[in-house]
């Protein structure tokens, strides 16, 4: 009958401690890199609203800068234009 080679692995307090250190450090970087990531969308984000407002401000100081003006032109108008028929009033 043969014995079968059996291998005791011996676990030590220093490879122990290594491992733990090597889990902690790879969930601190994942968390790290989590919050990074946070920051750059955050950035992008920021800078997409900045660029809306921005369009915003300008659409709305062209149309205060025309308020009141009538002008002809044969091109299609700009925005949103509805004709209307209207009575002449004596």
């Amino acid at each position: 009958m043969e014995v079968a080679n059996v291998q005791v692995v011996e676990a030590s307090v220093s490879g122990l401690l290594k491992t733990v250190l090597m889990i902690l450090g790879a969930l601190v970087l994942l968390r790290f890199l989590g919050r990074v990531m946070i920051a750059k969308r955050n950035l992008d984000q920021e800078r997409v609203d900045l660029a809306r407002e921005k369009e915003f401000v300008k659409e709305r100081n062209e149309k205060l800068k025309n308020f009141g003006k009538v002008s002809v032109s044969k091109s299609s108008p700009k925005g949103d234009v509805q004709d209307v028929d209207y009575e002449e009033v004596n």
